[in-house]
């Protein structure tokens, strides 16, 4: 019978500060994040199939398939990453939403983007999620 077996702990991050973006610097970075959320997308669906790919491979060809998906799974996560230093979070791999952190009448909210929209035109309730997005228009009428 094997001994058991200890898994070493996940290297700890250092906490990150939270950014927050007004609506216009949110917008001022979609040209970028639109190109790292687009990369994120390709490879994501790269490393579904890769993995499809190594479930259906001959013995002698998972060696290999498995080193593509772990090249395919590092490529990711550097875009993930860099995503994360820009400030804002992914929220699906697939559809390419992710969240930037704004500040309104007093709280935190979501200033949501999803890869195909010109621009953040929806927020939404840090707790309420994607189901919650409404109108940018609905953040500004609360201002007034």
């Amino acid at each position: 019978m094997p001994g058991p077996q200890f898994l070493a702990p996940k290297p700890v991050s250092p906490s990150r500060r939270v950014r927050r973006f007004t609506l216009a610097e949110a917008n001022r970075t979609l040209p970028l994040v639109r190109r790292i959320v687009s990369d994120i997308v390709r490879v994501h669906r790269d490393v579904r199939n890769l993995q499809v790919a190594l479930q259906a491979a001959a013995a002698k060809d998972q060696a290999a398939a498995q080193t593509l998906l772990d090249r395919g799974l590092d490529s990711l996560q550097a875009y993930v990453d860099e995503l994360v230093d820009v400030g804002c979070e992914l929220k699906d791999f697939q559809s390419g939403l992710v969240d930037f952190i704004g500040h309104h009448d007093g709280h935190d909210v979501c200033l949501c983007w999803k890869l195909g929209e010109e621009k953040i035109a929806y927020w939404h309730e840090v707790t309420a999620g994607v189901a919650g997005r409404q109108p940018i228009a609905t953040l500004r009428e609360t201002a007034s």
